[in-house]
Order: C-alpha cells, then structure tokens, then sequence
C-alpha cells in the first residue's frame, strides 16, 4: 500500500501498446479509479515512480528476449497479483508467427549485422514463464473489461468477464450471421467475446482478435470452412494471427499444415 491504497504497476514487454493505450483511453472513468489507486508504475502515463511491492500488475507484451524472460521474473517477485493483458501476453502476439519458422533467417533478413540481435527462437506468453492470477484476451483489450478486473482485484474478487464466444455478441446486437447469409468464414463460433462483434456488424468475418472461446471447437468449424470452399493453406492463415499460438488455434492451424 502506498498513502493507503492499493498500488498498481503497468509493464510493457514486447508489444505495440495498444493495451495501454487502452488503459489511457479511459479518460473519464479512470479520475474515480485514481482515487481508489496508487498509480506507482506507469512509464507510458508518468515518469514518476514508485518502488515494489505492488499489489497488482497488469503486463502487457510476449517474451521474446532473454532479457524479457529475466525481467518479467523480477516483476512478479514484486507483484501480489498479476494480470496480463492482450494477445501479446496472453498468447504470444503477432510476433509468435516466428515460432512456426526459423528465426536465424529472419533475423539475418532484416538486420544489417544480425551478431549485434539477442532474441530468443520464441514469443512466449507471460504464463509460460510466471505464474499469472488472470489473463485478459483481446487485441487490444476492451477497456470496460479492463476496468472490472482492476476493480475486482482491488475488492478481492472473481472479475466477471463473460467466457462464451463472438456469436452471442451477434445474437445480442441483433446482427445476421454472416456465414450462413453470406457464406462469409467467420472465426467467430471459436473466438473469445469482447470486441462487440465489430466485425460481422459491418458484414466480416470474426478475424479472432480475442482469441480462443473457453470451449472452442475449431474442428468443426474448420469443416464448416471447407463447404465454403476454404483451403488448407487459408485455414493455416486464418488461425495464424493475432493469437496463433494459443493452444487451440495453434493445434488447428498445424492440422491443416502439408504434411
């Protein structure tokens, strides 16, 4: 505690900060949340600090270095409760479509001298690492459920984010199924709510930005992909994006890969 309040600690690995920026973008609602909290590390709000322990930490961003892999070690050394937050720190982000292929070449693709890069030959999630309290999908995350799950770990409770998938956020706005109107591939039936169903609003498929529902069965929806004339190879992509290395997507996406 710090003057009294809880302390809260935001961390940046590797990341666009999207998920921050999230946090930021609040506006309004964080003025009676800086009340209830301390604000003691934030480097993407403030410069000023303030010295662990802290009793939550929100970290955004995958391990990708061996630097990143200590550091996040020492950050929940410091750190009562932990939470990570968006697909980068959930599942590994964009960037853990290296995982899939081989990093030397990359690496010697990109940089000039590749001897001077120190990366590791994956982008790991935080879970992989440390032990995490809870994990919050979305890329980036929802701002509303990020405000609950600060207050519920500040009220020493369960945060109440729903586990079912995009469909029901369809079905709740009242937006047709753009499958079976359109014969439009749609991620949605195995993808994680909490976008508002933006996509399939405007007559897309779901590209599964939240990552994977609590019980997705990528299978048949793989087979449902394929009556609309879905390839092998684009069902590869399409679950090789924002979360490809989450469990589920990844499974389904080496299923389909050439043998």
């Amino acid at each position: 505690m710090e003057n009294g309040k809880p302390t809260l600690a935001v961390w940046k690995f590797a990341s666009c900060d999207g998920c921050q920026l999230s946090l930021l973008d609040c506006e309004d609602e964080l003025l009676p949340l800086a009340g209830e909290i301390e604000l003691a590390y934030f480097l993407e709000a403030r410069r000023a600090t303030v010295e662990g322990p802290y009793d939550l930490s929100l970290v955004e961003g995958s391990i990708t270095t061996p630097d990143d892999a200590e550091r996040i070690r020492q950050v929940r050394r410091v750190s009562r409760r932990l939470v990570t937050i968006g697909a980068c720190a959930t599942a590994g982000g964009i960037q853990a479509l290296r995982n899939f292929a081989d990093v030397d070449e990359f690496v010697s693709a990109v940089y000039a001298t590749p001897d001077y890069i120190s990366t590791l030959d994956t982008s790991t999630p935080i879970s992989a690492h440390v032990q995490v309290d809870f994990e919050l999908h979305g890329c980036p995350i929802n701002k509303a459920q990020l405000l609950e799950v600060i207050g519920a770990f500040l009220h020493e409770r369960k945060p109440q984010i729903p586990g079912h998938s995009v469909c029901i956020e369809c079905k709740r706005r009242g937006t047709v199924c753009v499958m079976v109107a359109h014969g439009t591939p749609c991620m949605g039936p195995v993808t994680h709510a909490g976008c508002g169903a933006i996509c399939p609003s405007y007559d897309r498929g779901c590209y599964g930005c939240y990552g994977p529902m609590e019980s997705p069965d990528t299978d048949s929806l793989s087979e449902w992909w394929k009556r609309l004339g879905v390839s092998d190879e684009q069902l590869v992509r399409a679950f090789r994006g924002f979360n490809a290395w989450s469990e589920p997507f990844r499974a389904e996406s080496e299923a389909h890969e050439p043998h």
